[in-house]
């Protein structure tokens, strides 16, 4: 059954480092001959630092268009533009590769007039939000985006009780270093007492289910007694009870630790938590503006 599909709307991001930073970008577009012109990818180079970022679409793209197959030699540019554009970057940094690109292509595949903006956060967040916009927004889910909940959605819908299945509140695209997955989700996780790992504030991947030993793993816990929404969800480090088995470590209370040292661990029962889901990593934030 094919994906459905779904436009990737703008997700407020709560950001840890104000600091905007100029940057240039433009986009690749592929102009096959009787074709209507493709957007490819975007490039996006750091004016401060001079290193590119950039994005680009599956070649299989091509294949997908209904209009006949892209011959052998365009397949062959396709296959090997990432890592010119990687090598090329490092050899002569991204605002001179830009000029050279400019300068150079006019056929099968073209480039932008580059255009001036600031970006706030990660570089590779501000070039997936641009590829959203202007390339390709289209949601495949668990595929290309992963849904976004609140906490307490994300305990109904992944959780052990199934009997409400809540609709995301938004989808976010996947990192580039991320392998999404049936189970995987999105949401953002208030608070300092697991920094430097997770920045108060950051929107985390978490997985479902649980499998294996927990002892040693960061955990999305939901404190069933704990009547207070804004308590009752936390992530914490699962400790190891000594020499216990875990079998028979879960009939003892279950040691719930920090990162950050300025907080103090706790210990539930068995009947006090459950477990939702493992932390996977942190989802790199960005904002984009236009340059004044």
């Amino acid at each position: 059954m094919p994906a459905p599909s779904i436009s990737a709307a703008p997700i407020p991001i709560r950001l840890t480092d104000a600091q905007r930073r100029p940057a240039y970008w433009a986009m690749f577009e592929i102009a096959q001959p009787g074709r209507r012109r493709m957007p490819y990818g975007i490039l996006l180079a750091d004016e401060q630092t001079n290193e590119l970022t950039f994005r680009l679409r599956e070649v299989s793209c091509l294949q997908n268009q209904g209009e006949g197959d892209a011959d052998e030699g365009e397949i062959d540019i396709l296959d090997a533009l990432p890592e010119d554009l990687r090598q090329k970057a490092r050899e002569w940094g991204a605002l001179e590769l830009l000029d050279a690109l400019e300068d150079s292509l006019s056929h099968f595949l073209r480039v932008s007039d580059r255009e001036a903006i600031v970006y706030s956060g990660d570089a590779r967040a501000a070039v997936d939000r641009l590829f959203d916009r202007y390339v390709d927004g289209t949601v495949r889910p668990f595929v290309t985006h992963l849904p976004v909940y609140s906490l307490r959605a994300a305990a109904t819908r992944f959780g052990e009780l199934m009997e409400n299945e809540e609709a995301p509140e938004n989808w976010v695209r996947v990192p580039e270093n991320l392998r999404p997955g049936d189970g995987m989700f999105v949401a953002t996780v208030v608070g300092r007492s697991m920094e430097p790992a997770i920045p108060d504030g950051s929107l985390c991947a978490f997985r479902t289910p649980v499998t294996g030993s927990r002892r040693g793993r960061l955990l999305l816990i939901e404190q069933t007694g704990e009547s207070d929404v804004s308590s009752r969800y936390t992530v914490k480090r699962y400790a190891r009870q000594g020499n216990l088995r875990e079998s028979a470590e879960r009939d003892q209370p279950i040691r719930l630790e920090p990162l950050n040292p300025e907080f103090e661990a706790f210990e539930l029962t068995a009947d006090e938590f459950r477990v939702i889901a493992e932390f996977v990593q942190v989802i790199p934030s960005a904002e984009v503006f236009p340059s004044a």
